[in-house]
C-alpha cells in the first residue's frame, strides 16, 4: 500500500536531530575549503565520498566537477533537488575556527549550507522505505558565474524526465526557523552592458572642433536609464544601473576613448528576451547627436527565477509541516541573479528563502563577514525532503515535465566565466 508523504516523513525530524553535529561538521568542512567555479575538485570529491558511504551511486557532471545522484527505485516520477557548490573570490574576514583556509576564497553566499542541506536530504531519503519515485539530487558547479553552471546541467540532460525542481537560498534577512516563499519572479535576470565611445580627442578650449566624449558619456549616464523606464512596462522591473565610468586623465584634454559599464536587471522573462535589442537602440539614439563612435558589448547573464504556482504550493505544504504557519512568510523579490532560472526551461521550479539570521545585525550576502545560524541546516534539510515527497505524490503517473512547464527559449548564450 502506498504511504502518504506524511507517513514517509514520520521519522525525519528524529533523523535530522540525531545527525545535527555531523551536518554542522560537513558545513564547516565545506566552509573552510571553498573552491571557485569549475574548480570545485575537492568539494566534488568530498560530497561524492559522503554519498558513496551512504550507499548511493553519484556520478560526475560532464565538466568534471559537480555531481548527480538518484535516490529511489527509478520507478514513478522524478523530482529534482538542486544545490550549488562554488564559492566567491572574496577574503574570509570572520574569526571562527572554520574560516576559509584558502586565500581570497570564501563561501559568502551560503552555498556550503545549500550543499549540506541537499547532501543530507539525499542521505535521509536513502533511509526511507517505499520511496514512491526518484529524487535526483544535483550538486551544481559555477552558480556564481555567467551564464552559470545550471545552464550546463540543463544542456547535459540532467533534468530530462523530471517533473519539477526545488532549491533554496540562504536569507540573512529572515530569522532562522522561518522560510520565505513567493509565486512568480523571486529573482531578476542580470545582464552586463559595456559601452565604449571613441573620437578624435582634442583641447577643452575648442570642443567644437572635436567630439566631446565626456559630454557624450554624461548623456548616456543620465538619459539612458530614464529613457529605459519609459520604454518598458514598469511591472517588468527592468533597471539599468551604472557601476563604472572611465575617460581621460588631463583636465584640459578631451579624451579619445571612454567606457561605461553597468548591469541590466529585469524580473519579467519575456521582457528579458527583448532587453539587448532595446538597449542597443537606445544607446544609438542617445549618442547619435554627439558624433561619437559607439561600440556596445551586451552580455546576457542568467534569467529571472520565476516560481511556478503549483510547485510553490507543494513547497508551502512542506514548509508548513517543517516550521508551522508562524514560520512561513512571503519573501520580497530580489534584483540579484540566480542561475536556477535556467531549470525553468525544462521543468516547473520553486526557490525558497531559508532563514539564517540568528540574532544581531544581519550578516549580508557577498561579504567576507557572512555567516549563518547553523540551526538553519536542519530546517532546510527537512524542507527539501518534505518538498520532494509532496511532489512525488502529486506527480505520480507523470513521465515528464508536469503540467504548466514552460517551453524552452532564451537569448543567445553569454560568454562562460563572466561574473555577475
Amino acid at each position: 500500500m502506498t504511504r502518504t508523504p506524511e507517513e514517509l516523513a514520520a521519522g525525519l525530524d528524529a533523523w535530522v536531530t540525531g545527525r545535527a553535529d555531523e551536518l554542522v561538521a560537513v558545513r564547516r568542512h565545506l566552509h573552510a575549503h571553498p573552491e571557485l567555479a569549475y574548480a570545485e575538485v575537492d568539494t566534488t570529491a568530498y560530497v561524492e565520498e559522503r554519498l558513496t558511504e551512504g550507499g548511493l551511486a553519484p556520478r560526475r557532471l560532464p565538466g568534471g566537477t559537480g555531481l548527480v545522484v538518484d535516490v529511489g527505485s527509478g520507478e514513478g516520477p522524478t523530482v529534482v533537488l538542486r544545490a550549488d557548490i562554488d564559492a566567491l573570490p572574496l577574503a574570509d574576514l570572520k574569526d571562527v575556527p572554520y574560516a576559509s583556509t584558502r586565500e581570497g576564497m570564501c563561501h559568502a553566499c551560503g552555498h556550503d549550507v545549500h550543499t549540506t542541506v541537499v547532501l543530507g536530504a539525499a542521505l535521509a531519503l536513502a533511509d526511507l522505505d517505499d520511496l514512491p519515485g526518484t529524487v535526483r539530487c544535483v550538486f551544481q558547479p559555477a552558480e556564481e558565474t555567467v551564464p552559470g553552471g545550471a545552464l550546463h546541467v540543463v544542456e547535459a540532460g540532467v533534468l530530462d524526465g523530471a517533473s519539477r525542481a526545488f532549491a533554496l537560498h540562504c536569507d540573512p534577512a529572515t530569522p532562522v526557523g522561518a522560510v520565505g516563499l513567493r509565486t512568480g519572479s523571486i529573482t531578476a535576470a542580470c545582464d552586463r552592458l559595456d559601452v565604449t565611445l571613441t573620437g578624435p580627442g582634442g583641447h577643452t578650449a575648442r570642443p567644437q572642433l572635436t567630439v566631446d566624449l565626456v559630454d557624450a558619456l554624461g548623456r548616456l549616464i543620465t538619459d539612458l536609464p530614464g529613457l529605459l523606464s519609459r520604454q518598458v512596462d514598469p511591472r517588468a522591473g527592468m533597471s539599468l544601473v551604472w557601476g563604472a565610468v572611465n575617460a581621460g586623465v588631463a583636465a584640459n584634454a578631451i579624451p579619445q576613448r571612454g567606457l561605461l559599464r553597468g548591469t541590466v536587471r529585469v524580473l519579467d522573462r519575456d521582457q528579458w528576451k527583448t532587453a539587448e535589442a532595446l538597449l542597443r537602440r537606445l544607446v544609438e539614439q542617445v549618442t547619435a547627436p554627439t558624433g561619437a563612435e559607439v561600440d556596445v558589448d551586451y552580455v546576457p547573464g542568467v534569467p529571472p527565477v520565476v516560481n511556478d504556482p503549483r510547485t510553490v504550493a507543494l513547497l508551502r505544504t512542506a514548509a508548513l509541516a517543517t516550521v508551522g504557519p508562524e514560520g512561513v512568510r512571503p519573501t520580497p523579490q530580489s534584483m540579484g541573479g540566480e542561475d536556477f532560472g535556467w531549470f525553468a526551461d525544462v521543468v516547473p521550479i520553486a526557490l525558497a528563502r531559508l532563514g539564517t539570521h540568528g540574532g544581531g545585525a544581519p550578516l549580508d550576502l557577498h561579504r567576507g563577514t557572512f555567516d549563518v545560524d547553523e540551526r538553519a541546516i536542519g530546517v532546510g534539510l527537512r524542507l527539501m525532503v518534505r518538498a520532494a515527497l509532496q511532489a512525488l505524490a502529486a506527480d505520480a503517473g507523470t513521465t515528464g515535465p508536469a503540467a504548466g512547464a514552460p517551453s524552452p527559449g532564451h537569448p543567445a548564450r553569454p560568454r562562460p566565466g563572466e561574473r555577475r
